[in-house]
């Protein structure tokens, strides 16, 4: 909403209602042509101010809720007085124009143009309508794109989140590889080991029993040999 449009458009209007307040009085003076013109300058005057209020009434619909709601109250009291204005001119219109159109049978003038003013009423109340349809249907893509848009965040969310799960995975794949491998150097030193303790073993072997050999012989030669 633009609140300096809406000033515009209310300023707008208090200039023909200030226009339109003193053209009932005007007409109860005037007869024929004059209040023929008079009659057609009202419904001019009164149809812009109508816009008018359309207008405000167009600004207020994305007002904050506090602003519109005071607003709105002052529209419809200004759409009362509006309404007020246009009866006293009928009734200025038919008391005083009754008596020059006596013998003709012919409607007045602003019976006319009052129903042209209805005319145009049905036709706002129709583009109110359809204005409403327009921004029910407008706010309900601002909430499917609201929707949408947090899909999508959770969407990339999930993604990250198991894009790290997948690097997590990646790292404990490589921790499991490198004890793998540290487990068959493992292997392998503990079967080099094994095979040096074997070897050891036989070695002691070999050499306690060269040892018995060669004790064997003295002990022998020394008391079984004479």
């Amino acid at each position: 909403m633009s609140s300096e449009e809406f000033e515009k458009l209310h300023e707008v209007y208090k200039s023909l209602y200030d226009e339109l307040k003193l053209m009932p009085n005007r007409a109860s003076g005037c007869h024929g042509e004059e209040k023929k013109r008079l009659v057609r300058d009202f419904d001019e005057r009164f149809g812009e101010a109508e816009e008018m209020l359309q207008g405000m009434d167009k600004e207020l619909q994305s007002a904050p809720a506090s602003f519109r709601n005071q607003m709105s109250s002052k529209v419809r009291l200004y759409r009362r007085d509006l309404g007020k204005l246009q009866r006293e001119m009928k009734t200025s219109d038919l008391g005083l124009g009754f008596a020059g159109r006596a013998g003709d049978g012919r409607h007045s003038v602003y019976g006319s143009q009052n129903e042209q003013s209805t005319q145009i009423q049905s036709q706002r109340a129709l583009l109110l309508q359809g204005t409403d349809s327009l921004n029910n249907a407008s706010r309900s893509i601002e909430r499917s794109q609201r929707i949408a848009a947090e899909t999508d965040h959770v969407g990339r969310d999930i993604i990250e989140e198991l894009g790290e799960q997948r690097e997590q995975l990646d790292r404990t794949r490589d921790r499991l590889v490198n004890t793998g491998e540290n487990l068959s150097r493992s292997r392998r030193i503990l079967r080099s080991m094994s095979r040096k303790l074997v070897t050891n073993k036989l070695l002691l072997a070999v050499i306690i029993l060269m040892e018995l050999g060669i004790l064997g012989a003295v002990v022998y030669l020394k008391f079984f040999r004479k």
